[in-house]
C-alpha cells in the first residue's frame, strides 16, 4: 500500500461523496452561473435531470472504485481516468458559462489530484 495514493483516493472519493450525496440540495459558491442546487447547476450547463444522473452514478461510481482501489491497486489508474475525464468535462462547463475562475478550482484541485494518480 501506497500511503499518499491511498490518501488521494480517500480524499477524492470523499469529496465526489460529499458534493453528490450529501450537499447535492445545497448552495456552495462553486456551482456554476448563479444555481443553488446540482440539479440547478446542471440546467445552467443546459443538460436535462437525466444527464445530472448518468454524470453522479459515474462519479459516485468512480469515487467508489478509488476506495476499492485502495485494496486492489488495479483499480485506480482507471477510478482516477474516469474521474478525471469528468473534472475535464466540469472544467469546459465553467469556462462554456463564462463562471469566473474561482468557481472553476475545485474541479481542477480534483483533476489535478487525478493526475497524480494516474502518473505515479
Amino acid at each position: 500500500m501506497n500511503t499518499t495514493k491511498d490518501l488521494i483516493s480517500l480524499t477524492l472519493a470523499l469529496v465526489i461523496f460529499n458534493v453528490w450525496l450529501v450537499r447535492s440540495q445545497r448552495a456552495t459558491l462553486f456551482r456554476g452561473g448563479q444555481a443553488k442546487t446540482l440539479r440547478e447547476e446542471f440546467s445552467v450547463y443546459g443538460f436535462s435531470d437525466r444527464a445530472m444522473l448518468v454524470v453522479g452514478v459515474l462519479k459516485v461510481s468512480c469515487a467508489l472504485a478509488l476506495l476499492l482501489g485502495i485494496w486492489f491497486e488495479a483499480l485506480t489508474p482507471w477510478a482516477a481516468s474516469g474521474l478525471g475525464i469528468l473534472m475535464l468535462g466540469a472544467l469546459a462547463m465553467h469556462l462554456k458559462i463564462r463562471d469566473p475562475l474561482v468557481k472553476s478550482l475545485p474541479a481542477l484541485g480534483l483533476l489535478v489530484l487525478c493526475l497524480v494518480l494516474i502518473f505515479a
